[in-house]
C-alpha cells in the first residue's frame, strides 16, 4: 500500500499511521444500535442526505459509470471517471456536496462552502482493504488533503 511505504520512508511510527487510518476510516463509521438491523446502503445514503440538509449542508448523488449514446459511443459520467484506468485507481464517493464552514480569525463570521464527499456503506460494513475500498479511500484522502471533508459512513454523517 502506498501510504505504508510513504510512512516507512519518512519514519512515521506505526502507531501514528494506525491513528491516521482510524481518523480516515474508523472515526466516521457508525454501527447501528445493538440488536438493530443494519441499514442498507440506500438507507445510509438517504439518512446522510437528510442529516446534511438538517445541518444546512447539501449532498447530491454522484452516479459513476459509462453508457453508450444514441450513436453507440461510450460516454463516461461521474467524478474521477475520466477513463477506466483512472476509475480503477480512484473512485469518487456516492455523495458529493458542500459543507458550510464558518471561518474564524481573519474572516470572522464569514461562511464558506467546503467540498464534501461521503462514501456510503451498508450498516454492517467493515473496511477490509479490498481493491475497490482502497480506490474509494484514495478519493477520500485526496479530498481531505486538498482541504475538503470526506469519510466513509455506515449510518450517521
Amino acid at each position: 500500500m502506498i501510504l505504508a511505504a510513504w510512512a516507512s520512508r519518512h519514519n512515521v511510527a506505526p502507531a501514528a499511521l494506525a491513528e491516521l487510518r482510524s481518523l480516515m476510516i474508523g472515526e466516521y463509521v457508525f454501527a447501528p444500535a445493538s440488536g438493530a438491523s443494519p441499514l442498507s446502503e440506500a438507507a445510509v445514503q438517504n439518512n446522510a442526505r437528510l442529516e446534511a440538509t438538517r445541518r444546512g449542508d447539501r449532498l447530491f448523488r454522484n452516479n459513476v459509470g459509462v453508457l453508450k449514446d444514441e450513436r453507440g459511443v461510450p460516454v463516461r459520467f461521474g467524478l474521477a471517471n475520466d477513463s477506466a484506468a483512472v476509475n480503477r485507481v480512484v473512485k469518487s464517493s456516492d455523495l458529493i456536496g458542500i459543507k458550510r464552514v464558518t471561518i474564524t480569525t481573519a474572516h470572522v463570521g464569514q461562511v464558506i462552502g467546503q467540498f464534501y464527499a461521503v462514501e456510503c456503506k451498508p450498516g454492517n460494513w467493515k473496511y477490509a482493504g479490498t481493491e475497490r475500498e482502497q480506490a474509494q479511500l484514495k478519493w477520500l484522502s485526496l479530498v481531505t488533503a486538498m482541504g475538503g471533508a470526506a469519510h466513509f459512513s455506515t449510518g450517521a454523517i
